[in-house]
């Protein structure tokens, strides 16, 4: 199975850009093959991405953005659910792939499917973990900057997301003034 990443080469949005670094880093940290499409260069991409990005999924505008992330056909998803899934280390069971031998999650679910449910929470319920994130967790008691930092996040990635919505609509302005430009030409 091939991922497939759709992007535009030449954005010129900082906040789209950002995010297509963002998938391919993480796809190239993790070791995970992948394609990049472009759909700046290339129109058959292009047009490929908006069909099969499922309707539920595309903005109000209808025209989804890159990035854009497929397992072969089957979508899985834009920036923000990559994201997602990213934070919640789940990017695997994201991409429709199995977890490589020795993750975690691997183990988990064979354990599980081998009828060892109860082995599969005991793993899971690491005590030398939950240590660890309990020492994690009194350091950081009674501060606050990271809820600062995840609400300035978000509200860095809307500007940018409007950003790229007004230069989108300015691409696309000027597509169809060139559109009607051959059309008012007189004999």
């Amino acid at each position: 199975m091939v991922i497939k990443v759709f992007l535009a080469s030449s954005s010129g949005s900082t906040a789209i850009k950002k995010k297509q670094q963002d998938v391919v880093g993480f796809l190239e940290a993790l070791k995970i093959d992948y394609t990049q499409l472009d759909i700046a260069s290339n129109e058959d991409n292009r047009m490929w991405m908006r069909e099969n990005v499922p309707g539920e999924k595309k903005p109000t505008n209808g025209i989804p953005l890159p990035p854009q992330i497929f397992n072969e056909e089957m979508y899985c998803g834009d920036y923000e659910t990559f994201f997602d899934a990213k934070e919640d280390n789940t990017v695997y069971e994201f991409l429709g792939l199995t977890p490589p031998p020795g993750s975690k999650k691997k183990e988990i679910a064979e354990a599980e499917q081998n009828g060892d449910a109860h082995t599969a929470e005991l793993e899971e319920d690491d005590p030398g973990e939950k240590a660890e994130t309990d020492a994690q967790e009194e350091n950081t008691e009674g501060e606050e900057p990271a809820e600062e930092d995840e609400e300035s996040r978000k509200v860095a990635e809307e500007e940018e997301q409007e950003e790229g919505e007004e230069d989108r609509d300015e691409d696309e302005l000027r597509e169809l003034e060139e559109e009607e430009e051959p059309g008012s030409e007189e004999d």
